[in-house]
């Protein structure tokens, strides 16, 4: 089976680096919080680092003991998280109709043709 690429916004791509970079937690576990693939995650880090992030004139927030998020750190993750299960799921509804359009056009073209044959020459 395919993997499907799957497309993030900027403010979501944005917010991720920032959760790494202010809260101090390692990217394998922002990644998983946000269900996102590691290298991706990782690869935004590291551009954002050498490019100088919007993020980083930011004070560095002291990562809360035990590496876990505070609760203003975990308000966005969960933010980000809904938003992108909202967009799944527009993305599956125009899917829906998309087929459903096929669907209707096989089956006129499919009336039409029994109903007028094509003339051959």
């Amino acid at each position: 089976m395919a993997s499907r690429k799957r497309l993030y916004d900027a403010e979501f791509c944005e917010g991720a680096v920032r959760i790494v970079t202010e809260t101090g937690k390692p990217i394998p576990e922002v990644a998983a919080d946000l269900g996102i693939h590691c290298g991706t995650l990782h690869s935004r880090v590291s551009r954002a680092r050498r490019n100088g992030s919007p993020s980083s004139d930011r004070p560095v927030a002291e990562p809360s003991p035990g590496g876990r998020l505070r609760e203003s750190g975990r308000a966005e993750p969960d933010r980000l998280r809904a938003e992108a299960g909202e967009k799944d799921k527009r993305i599956r509804e125009l899917g829906t109709g998309r087929d459903g359009c096929k669907r209707f056009v096989a089956l006129w073209v499919k009336q039409l043709t029994r109903t007028r044959p094509w003339r051959s020459g």
